[in-house]
């Protein structure tokens, strides 16, 4: 049986006719670059996500970029980064000649630890970047309790995270002063190329940035400051319009697959309970914790990755691929040791929970396509290699 790690196929296919039509629509009016798909997508997305302005742009690096720009980053200046994430969000810090400040992980979550931001914060800190990683928020009411403190910006990056909900049901990317998000085609919201989306509660950063998206333009040929081609294409806007209005169906068909596969696992002797962080006898396979599931709102984890930890896991990978089972590393190596930022002589024993998620950590299927019988060979899988 084969599980590949994604298919978009059935998606495109439910909604084919609909797509297609929108699709010929920006088709023929010829109306490629920004326009009208473009500026309704902006206010469907406020409308969900209940913040006050929205700009779509090229993807959800040039997001993150856009945002520091916004907020004056200049050259070394610092901010603040979890080590373990995808690396647009350190690498964004980089291209500005600012320095970014890894921090560890929490153990159960990944995200930023927030009892580990302190002690990194200087006078020349200006921003911290929390992500919302696989799917599932930050501590946000740590976080802007210390960006409070210190006087502090802070940039959401929600990549993997659009629709998802704090426990006081915010939807993030609303709740630090900017919010950053991707519509790569993985993504829970994905479009048929790069896309990207920033968020704000503050007008007047929203409209800096709606300017800054366009080389800092405004009127036509007239510069006030600089911006850069952050410009999201009429074709994507209209696809994601399609899309938008089944994200909630979608991502509660994740949970449900996470939730079948915390069952299964369990049934099958390799885990006892969610959010375990230490291997043993019966953790075998340590599964993930959707930390505000008793919030009681629905989209507490929106599960763009389903992250597994196993022991021997470049093994476990192997067995699975052999199996056509599709799976992936989220992430091999963190911040504080890629080659490109060995010039902030990061101290490696610094990040012991990174480094152990790099180690352990696989993603499984679970795009909301998959069925029960698809689920439990995955688990039967990774059982019969464990077991033997």
């Amino acid at each position: 049986m084969k599980v590949p790690l994604l298919d978009l196929k059935p998606q495109y296919q439910s909604l084919k006719k609909e797509i297609d039509e929108a699709v010929q629509r920006v088709i023929d009016s010829q109306y490629f670059i920004m326009g009208p798909d473009v500026a309704k997508l902006e206010e469907e997305i406020c409308a969900y996500l209940g913040c006050k302005k929205s700009v779509g742009v090229s993807s959800g690096t040039d997001a993150l970029l856009l945002a520091l720009m916004a907020l004056d980053i200049q050259p070394g200046d610092e901010v603040i980064v979890p080590t373990y994430s995808f690396f647009a969000t350190a690498g964004v810090v980089a291209r500005l000649n600012a320095v970014p400040v890894f921090v560890d992980s929490d153990p159960v979550t990944f995200n930023i630890d927030p009892q580990k931001i302190e002690s990194k914060i200087t006078s020349r800190t200006k921003v911290i970047i929390p992500v919302h990683l696989y799917g599932q928020s930050a501590d946000m009411d740590a976080i802007m309790a210390i960006a409070k403190k210190h006087n502090l910006k802070v940039v959401e990056d929600g990549a993997q995270a659009i629709g998802v909900q704090y426990k006081d049901g915010r939807f993030v990317g609303t709740i630090g002063d900017i919010g950053c998000f991707s519509f790569f085609p993985s993504k829970n919201l994905g479009g048929f190329g790069d896309g990207g989306i920033v968020t704000t509660n503050d007008p007047a950063l929203g409209e800096k940035m709606r300017i800054q998206r366009v080389h800092g333009m405004e009127p036509k040929y007239y510069h006030k400051m600089m911006g850069g081609n952050f410009r999201l294409d009429a074709l994507q806007a209209a696809v994601l319009r399609v899309k938008l209005p089944h994200l909630d169906s979608w991502s509660a068909k994740r949970r449900e697959n996470a939730d079948t596969y915390t069952k299964y696992f369990i049934a099958a002797g390799l885990s006892s309970e969610t959010g375990r962080t230490i291997f043993d006898s019966k953790n075998k396979v340590l599964l993930p914790k959707a930390v505000y599931k008793e919030s009681g709102f629905k989209n507490h984890h929106i599960y763009n990755q389903y992250i597994i930890r196993v022991e021997n896991r470049d093994s476990v990978i192997d067995y699975l691929r052999k199996k056509e089972i599709g799976c992936e590393i989220y992430y091999p190596v963190p911040f504080h040791r890629q080659e490109c930022f060995k010039y902030l002589n990061c101290s490696d024993s610094e990040y012991p929970v990174a480094n152990s998620a790099a180690k352990d950590s696989i993603a499984l299927p679970i795009y909301p396509e998959l069925t029960d019988e698809q689920l439990k060979f995955v688990v039967d899988s990774v059982s019969e290699f464990i077991n033997g």
